[in-house]
Order: C-alpha cells, then sequence, then structure tokens
C-alpha cells in the first residue's frame, strides 16, 4: 500500500473515520455514534480511540501521512479551534486540534466539513473536471463548501460557505444559530424528521402518522421511502425541501456565477424526491441559470449517471455528489496530503 491518511467526518450524529490511500483508494472504513451528550472531550477520545486502532493495522506497511478532520460549524484553522457548532454543543472555543495532536502525536488538520466535502468531490467525484466548485451537504444540518482555484476558499475569517444558514423563510422556524427559517431548518435530515411529525400531528390517520409510531428508527430515510411509494404527505415534504435548495441556489448562482454545484451529504440520497423543485426554482428565480441552464435539465436529474464535462459554453451544472455521503472523508483525508510543510 501507498503512503495513505486518515480522514475523519466529525457529524453531529455520526462519527465517520476511514484511512485513504494518496491515488485515493479507501482502505478501511468504520463508523460510530457521536456521543454529544458526554461533552467535547469525550468525543475527541472516541475519535482518537478509533485512529489508534485503525493506524496500528497498517503503520508496518505504509507511513501515514497525517490526519484531516472536517467539523461542522466555523472553525479557526489557524489556531485549530472550533468556535461554535450549532449541531456539535459544547464545542465553543474547543482546542479540538490540540486535543487531538497531544493525544496522536501526528500532523492534524481541521476544516470545516463542507469545505471537505466539497474538497472530496473536487479530488475524485462530480467536480472532478473543474477547478471551481460550491457544494451543499444535507445530513444533519445543512454545510457548504467553495472550491475555486482547486483550492478551499475560506473567505477572510475562514466563515465562507455557511449557506445552510441563508435564511429561506424570514419568519420561519428557529434555528440553532440564532436566526429563523434558515434552509437548514427546511432541507436537512433533522428538518425532514421534523416536518414529517409536524405533519403527523395534524393528521394522525396518515401512512406517516403509521410509519412514525411503527418505526422506532422514524428517520428521514423512512420518509424517503414512502414518498417514493407515493405518499403524497412524504412528498410534499420533499417538494418543499427542494424548494428552499432552489431558493437558495437560485442567489448561489446569481452571485457566484461557478461551472458546477453538487448536492451531498446523507439526504442528497433522496435526490429523485426532492432535485424537480430545485430546477422549477432555478428556472423561475435565476436569470443567470436561465442563460446558463443545459439544453436538458434532465440530463443532470440521476447526477452520479450523468457526468458532464466542461466545454465551450460554460453551462451551469447542478448534480448530486458522487462521493454521497463519503465526500467529507475523501476530503478530510486529502488534506495532509495537499498541506503546504511548516516552516
Amino acid at each position: 500500500m501507498n503512503k495513505f491518511s486518515i480522514g475523519v467526518d466529525l457529524g453531529g450524529t455520526n462519527l465517520r473515520i476511514a484511512a485513504v490511500d494518496e491515488q485515493g483508494a479507501l482502505v478501511e472504513k468504520v463508523e460510530l455514534g457521536t456521543r454529544i451528550s458526554l461533552g467535547p472531550d469525550r468525543v475527541i477520545g472516541d475519535m482518537c480511540d478509533a485512529i489508534e486502532r485503525m493506524s496500528e493495522k497498517y503503520r508496518n506497511t505504509a507511513p501515514l501521512i497525517g490526519i484531516g478532520v472536517g467539523v461542522p460549524g466555523i472553525i479557526d484553522v489557524q489556531t485549530g479551534l472550533v468556535r461554535e457548532s450549532p449541531n456539535l454543543p459544547g464545542f465553543v472555543d474547543y482546542p479540538a486540534r490540540a486535543a487531538i495532536e497531544q493525544r496522536l502525536k501526528t500532523i492534524v488538520i481541521l476544516e470545516n466539513d463542507a469545505n471537505v466535502a466539497a474538497l472530496g468531490e473536487k479530488w475524485l467525484g462530480a467536480a472532478k473536471d473543474y477547478s471551481d466548485v460550491a457544494i451543499l451537504t444535507l445530513g444533519t444540518g445543512v454545510g457548504g463548501g467553495l472550491v475555486q482555484g482547486g483550492k478551499i476558499w475560506r473567505g477572510a475569517n475562514g466563515m465562507a460557505g455557511e449557506f445552510g444558514h441563508t435564511t429561506v423563510e424570514p419568519d420561519g422556524h428557529p434555528c440553532g444559530c440564532g436566526n429563523r427559517g434558515c434552509l437548514e431548518q427546511y432541507a436537512s435530515a433533522t428538518a425532514v424528521v421534523r416536518m414529517a411529525r409536524e405533519a403527523v400531528a395534524s393528521n394522525g390517520e396518515s401512512a406517516l402518522a403509521r410509519a412514525a409510531s411503527s418505526d422506532p428508527d422514524f428517520s428521514a430515510k423512512s420518509i424517503y421511502s414512502l414518498a417514493i411509494q407515493g405518499d403524497e404527505d412524504a412528498r410534499r415534504i420533499f417538494r418543499y425541501a427542494g424548494r428552499c435548495l432552489g431558493i437558495v441556489l437560485s442567489s448561489l448562482v446569481n452571485s457566484l456565477n461557478l461551472p458546477i454545484y453538487v448536492i451531498g451529504g446523507g439526504v442528497s440520497s433522496a435526490w429523485e424526491a426532492f432535485s424537480p423543485a430545485i430546477f422549477e426554482e432555478l428556472r423561475r428565480r435565476s436569470i443567470v441559470y436561465a442563460a446558463t441552464a443545459p439544453p436538458d435539465p434532465s440530463a443532470h436529474k440521476e447526477g452520479a449517471s450523468a457526468r458532464v464535462v466542461p466545454g465551450p459554453g460554460h453551462k451551469t451544472i447542478i448534480t448530486r455528489a458522487l462521493l454521497g455521503s463519503d465526500a467529507g472523508l475523501y476530503g478530510a483525508a486529502r488534506l495532509p496530503m495537499i498541506a503546504e510543510p511548516k516552516r
């Protein structure tokens, strides 16, 4: 095996860790629950335990380059502090990088989780043929990341790309960030379940109500299953999520004029349920998309099966992530590989 690095996707629900070699081959992947209720020290401890077990398997056959960690929220890349993370309570000005380096004694690079997902899709996924890409990740929350000129673009203070906290409903549902009506409250897995439970409260005899009462693991995936079976309540939820995504994407397309925008994260597996509403909103709201849309938008509705290579005309591509929920793992693993040496 070639040199490898370890990528970590620290989510509000799941902690995912993978060893990836320099060619992008997945060596091993593990998934744990994120024990947020026990506090940040315990979460970091669980992460380090799993990394040590994984690296021990390969240390005699291949050198470890370093560890990259994708974290939801606002990250100070220079100091390695997690400034704030609505989906990781307790991680406020938390010295995550120092805690991990002290335990593991190796290079550790901390980065916003959506930024590393964008880097992963740029390296191996849907945006492989592009130097500029924006990504929206739909998971426990909604993250956003930007790659420009092949490199993560963080903005002046490392806070660029917080697309999930764009307002889509001015007086909408309260968000953990302090705002109301954020995209995250309508297009994340958490939001899909909340909207489903709200629908159940108004109609206790629906298929959604039966699923919610009979399924102890009632989730966005359960609701998607009902949607593809034709349940109108479930379909309405995903249409609304798609509409909200379309509103935000319309503003991004108009503002940034990038060649490609990628939708990733676990909820992206419901692409068929929400993407038609995205394209409907884009055609209605974005003057730039209207002028640069591919001749047949349905050509890329399948996302993973449709690779659009850049060419004359610079069409605006909206597509599903090829790496799915693993984009963040690959991107995090990529961080130590491309890091500039410390002077």
